[in-house]
């Protein structure tokens, strides 16, 4: 099985949603990045609960790869703390997931 992994990142902007998406696909970091807009999220921050629009990156990448993915996020990104959570894909189009490992320098 290729090990493929799904990332979620949530950003303030689709600018920065757009920046960030380009900067991981040019550098060959991820395979695709979807940009969802709209997503409320709601969340306890330094004491204080929030509610914010956000865009939110679905992110494919290799598991080889998730590591400088999720550094590059964190160099880029322009919250204190951006979330960034991976899953492992367990099952998927066996073409998709070649297209992807295909994809991403290793």
């Amino acid at each position: 099985m290729i090990e493929a992994m799904i990332a979620f990142v949530s950003c303030a902007s689709r600018e920065e949603a757009g920046r960030i998406a380009e900067t991981l696909v040019q550098e060959r970091l991820v395979a695709c990045v979807n940009v969802v807009s709209s997503v409320e999220s709601c969340y306890r921050w330094e004491g204080q609960l929030h509610w914010d629009s956000e865009w939110l990156l679905v992110i494919k990448t290799t598991a080889a790869a998730v590591d400088r993915v999720r550094q590059r996020v964190l160099e880029v990104h322009s919250y204190d703390l951006p979330e960034f959570i991976a899953f492992k894909i367990e099952s998927g189009s066996t073409p998709y997931l070649e297209w992807i490992r295909d994809s991403v320098d290793t």
